[in-house]
C-alpha cells in the first residue's frame, strides 16, 4: 500500500512517514496542494493524508481540481476544526477528518480502517446494461460517457451494488462509508444519494427509497429497461 502525505510542515510529514513505514506502508510526500496535484496526475496511490492550509494551493482546492479518475481515499489532517470545515471536506468526498494536534497512533489506526473499507476485492469492471463501473480506475460510464462522481458517491454506488436488491439502512451506510465515529446525521446520506441519483441520469430510479429503512439498488428496474 502506498500513501501520499501532503502537508507544508516538514516535521509532520516526517512523523507520519515514520509511523507509516513502521507499519510497512510505502510513502511519498508533498509540501503543497499544487505539488500533490502533479504527483496524483502521474502516479498511483492507495490513500492520501491531506492538510488544508498550505501555500500555493490549499487542500480543498486541490481536491476540487483533481480529475475524477485520480481520486483516492483521503484523510484530512487540519488545524481547522470548525463544523463548517469538516462538512466542506465530507461534501468533497473525503473519508475522515482529524483535527491538529493529533495522535500519530490514532492517525495510523484511521489509515488502516479506511484502507480496510476501500480495498476489499471487487471485480475490476461491473456492467449493468449501458452502465459500466471500473473499480480500479474509480470511474463510472453511462453510454460510454464518463460520469464525474465524488469519492463518496462512488463508494455508495459500489456498496449498493455489492448488496444489490437488499434494503440498506442509513445507519449501515454511515457506518460502512463514513466510518464508525462519523459525526452528523441521516441527512448526510440523503444528500449524497440525491447527488448520486442526479449523476446516474436515466438510471437514477434504480436506487429505490425503502420507506422507514433506507435505500437499495434494484436490478428489476434494469431488467425492465432491457425489455422495453
Amino acid at each position: 500500500m502506498k500513501i501520499l502525505i501532503v502537508d507544508d510542515e516538514d516535521l509532520i510529514r516526517t512523523v507520519i512517514k515514520e509511523y507509516c513505514s513502521n507499519s510497512n506502508y510505502e510513502t511519498e510526500d508533498a509540501s503543497s496542494g499544487k505539488e500533490a496535484l502533479e504527483l496524483l496526475k502521474t502516479k498511483d496511490y492507495d490513500l492520501m493524508v491531506l492538510d488544508i492550509m498550505m501555500p500555493e494551493m490549499d487542500g480543498f482546492t486541490m481536491l476540487k481540481e483533481l480529475p475524477v479518475e485520480k481520486r483516492i481515499p483521503t484523510i484530512v489532517l487540519s488545524a481547522r476544526g470548525e463544523e463548517y470545515d469538516k462538512l466542506s471536506g465530507f461534501d468533497l468526498g473525503i473519508d475522515d477528518y482529524i483535527t491538529k494536534p493529533f495522535s500519530p497512533k490514532e492517525l495510523l489506526a484511521r489509515i488502516k480502517a479506511v484502507l480496510s473499507r476501500t480495498s476489499k476485492q471487487m471485480p475490476t469492471i461491473y456492467k449493468l446494461d449501458s452502465l459500466e463501473i471500473n473499480y480500479s480506475a474509480h470511474t463510472l460510464k453511462i453510454d460510454n460517457k464518463i460520469i464525474n462522481l465524488t469519492p463518496k458517491e462512488f463508494e455508495i454506488l459500489t456498496y449498493l451494488i455489492k448488496n444489490k436488491d437488499i434494503a440498506i439502512s442509513r445507519e449501515q451506510l454511515l457506518s460502512n462509508i463514513w466510518g464508525y465515529d462519523f459525526f452528523g446525521d441521516d441527512r448526510t446520506v440523503d444528500t449524497h444519494i440525491k447527488m448520486l441519483r442526479n449523476n446516474l441520469g436515466k438510471y437514477r430510479n434504480h436506487i429505490i427509497t425503502v420507506r422507514g429503512v433506507g435505500y437499495k439498488l434494484s436490478l428489476i428496474h434494469i431488467w425492465r429497461c432491457r425489455r422495453s
